[in-house]
């Protein structure tokens, strides 16, 4: 197989790239070159994907059986890079979000549930932020999928829609943050009850299911997560424990305490949030298409190797603005004590 991947450096597009060298395929990877670098192995054509320029000159170097998109956020630009690599490339994969869902994250989902409408066409500024509702990135999303599909083609074209997605080199800092947490060890707060459902996927899984895509010529819509109610934010946590070889005493500290004091969902308390329909996303579709979920457990162990031996459990700057601040978790435990 011969892959061009549109980015590719930093997470999800790495272990795309890693996954299709190791099965053998041959891969060009088209970037900027700032952000990491490359994977031995890859062709490389630098570029910038909203300049026509570079992007002509990326097709010079084609054609391939695929394109695999992580770095698409912007329906206008994928539209025109779509177009332009249409005629040069069997199948477009666009790596897209459960956030195109009209009813995300208040509602259960699976693929036939409404998108946000945005059109092909749309420019960065469509869409806007609602809390516990629609947002700019969702609206986006929705319209980089329409502009894959207007490009491709219903029948060369499939979206890929993960929930959240961790595991080594994650860059937002979510599970990083609750393994680096939870290595210190002592009272940790912990949000609402161990036995809340979760659904992250791993990183890896994603990857191999993208090039499962590409292999069988998968067309249309597919949600990417873990099974809903395999995993729960206890087994989570106790996995970081395991993995860190720290004794923590974990404090679950009730949602209400948690809105009262004004806790923010989903960043100051990552992977922590209390809608209906963040966690109930039908993943029946990619299963039954190849989708295969590594345990938890194995995500959590391999994401803190990753940290010990990046030297990457200090944090970085990437991640600012993640999880609890020492100070402010303290004074939660008080208060929930007292």
């Amino acid at each position: 197989m011969n892959l061009l991947a549109l980015g590719g450096t930093g997470f999800v597009g790495r272990a795309i790239i890693e996954a299709a060298l190791g099965r053998g395929w041959t891969v060009t990877t088209f970037n900027r070159g700032i952000s990491a670098s490359d994977v031995a192995g890859v062709r490389v054509v630098r570029g910038d994907r909203s300049t026509v320029d570079d992007v002509d000159r990326l097709a010079t170097s084609g054609p391939w059986d695929a394109v695999v998109d992580t770095s698409g956020y912007v329906p206008r630009n994928v539209l025109a890079v779509a177009r332009r690599l249409a005629p040069l490339a069997g199948q477009y994969v666009f790596i897209s979000t459960v956030s195109v869902y009209a009813d995300w994250p208040v509602l259960p989902l699976n693929e036939g549930s409404p998108l946000l409408t945005c059109p092909p066409d749309a420019g960065p500024d469509f869409g806007g932020d609602v809390e516990d509702g629609p947002t700019r990135y969702g609206y986006q999303k929705a319209g980089c999928e329409a502009a894959a599909r207007l490009a491709f083609g219903d029948d060369r074209a499939a979206m890929l829609r993960p929930g959240v997605i961790l595991g080594p080199r994650e860059y937002v800092g979510r599970l990083p943050w609750w393994l680096r947490r939870v290595a210190v060890g002592g009272r940790v707060a912990a949000p609402g009850t161990p036995g809340r459902s979760i659904q992250p996927v791993d990183v890896r899984d994603v990857a191999d299911f993208a090039l499962g895509c590409v292999q069988h010529r998968s067309t249309g819509a597919f949600n990417v997560t873990a099974p809903i109610g395999r995993d729960t934010f206890g087994d989570l946590l106790s996995a970081c424990a395991t993995a860190t070889g720290a004794s923590p005493d974990f404090v679950w500290i009730p949602e209400s305490k948690l809105f009262q004091v004004g806790v923010r969902q989903w960043s100051e308390m990552p992977l922590w949030r209390a809608s209906e329909g963040v966690w109930r996303v039908d993943s029946t579709r990619a299963v039954t298409s190849g989708l295969h979920n590594r345990p938890l457990v194995e995500t959590v162990r391999e994401t803190w190797r990753w940290l010990v031996e990046s030297g990457d459990i200090a944090g970085n700057e990437r991640a600012e603005g993640i999880g609890l601040s020492p100070e402010r978790e303290a004074r939660l435990l008080r208060e929930i004590t007292t």
